[in-house]
């Protein structure tokens, strides 16, 4: 298995033009197992903007404790090459993460929440121990 993680950089892509207008991000973590079955992930907003979109940020934040600044905890999910139900649609046609090959995707936020909780009291060893399950549990009936 292969253990992948990233952090990618905060941006602002806002524009007069709301067609145009992207909105904001924050560092964005993201750690993935890669098997050869597929890939599953845990995905993390830092919530850490550009020092020149804070200010701007925080005046359009709720009261909602993961838009404090805080870490919000956005998906735990899967890449497949294969369905794995009923209606399942191709995410993208190339993959990073499935070697370029056709993606199915499926993930949930309120999943990522208990993978947080992990992160806080065991570290990245936590959330590789449960991704690791996850893996098992998602690709198992796939062989």
């Amino acid at each position: 298995m292969e253990k992948l993680i990233t952090l990618s950089p905060a941006w602002n892509k806002t524009d007069p033009n709301p067609k145009k207008n992207y909105g904001i991000h924050g560092v964005e973590l993201r750690m993935v197992l890669k098997g050869l079955l597929g890939a599953v992930q845990f995905v993390l907003f830092t919530n850490w903007y550009l020092p020149e979109d804070q200010i701007k940020q925080r005046k359009y934040m709720s009261p909602d404790k993961y838009y404090l600044y805080e870490p919000m905890p956005a998906d735990k999910g899967y890449h497949s090459p294969k369905k794995r139900y009923e209606g399942q649609t191709i995410c993208q046609k190339k993959c990073e993460y499935l070697d370029g090959k056709p993606c199915y995707y499926d993930g949930s936020g309120l999943n990522a929440e208990p993978l947080y909780d992990i992160l806080l009291k065991e570290g990245s060893e936590g959330v590789w121990k449960n991704l690791e399950q996850f893996y098992i549990d998602i690709f198992n009936e796939l062989k």
